[in-house]
């Protein structure tokens, strides 16, 4: 058998942001719930963006306030400024917040601009400040977008990236999600970045790969060829940017967790996730937003062969 690799679903954050129709906090809530007790060892719970660029979490701390937490998971709130990390500071001290939140960078001073509405060596400077406004409560997760390549530049120089991973783990900030934000890595390319950070002291990435063009299973087997055992999902394979601050094409979701799942234990690679409700919480995820997803597996069935 396999080495065991850390899933995070996705689902409730990256997934819902790029959807213009708001889900109600309580259909959220029940989605959070359900991925922790599948066995996801990290969930994306929610995001404290300004409600003005993404609507879809102006419920965050709602949403906090009333889950049931699964003991040893990860709850995970995203934050784009000091501002955001006071909010999930405040939930933490009302009892009920999250215990990991993510804090973002983009590898290209366009996107920074178009994502963060702010260049790259200013966000490093937000970066700095949300750590200090952190004070060590929370697990901390750096995230580096267009990590293989921008819609807007085009190439990105893979050491600019290693030396992004290499700034956040200087910061104390040891998780780093590499992200394909628009569907661009190669399995070569893929092997190639996290062949660099291989050589980060105290570093634990994290692949974060978009299935726009069709190649996010195979990047994340070449991933783990690499030596990556934590990544990022999510059922149906819905996400990408968020409805109201648009970049790309066609299809921007990510890797579709049920695929993902289906694929790892296939390949001998135990995911903890528990295969008997697997496809029944995809079809969940398919009631929460009231339309068919893209999960290949809901269709199809996991692997006959799991079950000799």
């Amino acid at each position: 058998m396999e080495t065991p690799v850390v899933l995070c679903e996705c689902f409730a954050r990256d997934g819902l942001q790029h959807e213009p129709q708001l889900v109600p906090t309580a259909a959220k809530r029940a989605l959070v719930e359900r991925f922790a007790a599948l066995g996801f060892p990290r969930v994306e719970a929610t995001s404290y963006s300004n409600p003005k660029v993404v609507p879809q979490f102006s419920d965050a701390s709602e949403l906090l306030k009333g889950l049931s937490r699964k003991p040893g998971t990860y709850y995970k709130a995203t934050c784009a400024n000091v501002r955001a990390v006071e909010r999930a500071l405040a939930d933490l001290e009302a009892g009920y917040g999250a215990n990991e939140i993510s804090l973002l960078v983009s590898a290209s001073e366009a996107h920074s601009r178009k994502n963060l509405n702010r260049g790259r060596a200013q966000q490093w400077t937000n970066i700095e400040d949300m750590v200090g406004a952190a004070q060590g409560r929370f697990r901390l997760v750096g995230t580096i977008s267009v990590a293989f390549g921008c819609p807007f530049e085009g190439r990105v120089d893979p050491g600019v990236v290693a030396e992004d991973a290499a700034r956040f783990v200087g910061l104390g900030v040891v998780h780093v999600a590499i992200g394909d934000t628009t569907g661009i890595a190669s399995p070569a390319t893929v092997k190639d970045i996290f062949r660099r950070l291989s050589g980060i002291d105290g570093i634990v990435p994290i692949a974060h790969f978009h299935d726009t063009r069709g190649t996010g299973l195979v990047n994340c087997v070449a991933a783990y060829e690499a030596g990556v055992r934590h990544f990022d999902s999510s059922f149906g394979g819905v996400g990408g940017h968020p409805a109201k601050v648009k970049y790309g094409a066609g299809f921007t979701g990510n890797v579709c967790t049920e695929d993902l799942v289906n694929l790892f234990e296939s390949m001998g690679v135990p995911t903890g996730i528990d295969l008997h409700e697997l496809l029944a919480t995809a079809e969940f995820c398919e009631q929460a937003l009231g339309r068919e997803l893209h999960g290949r597996v809901t269709r199809s069935g996991l692997s006959p062969l799991l079950s000799q």
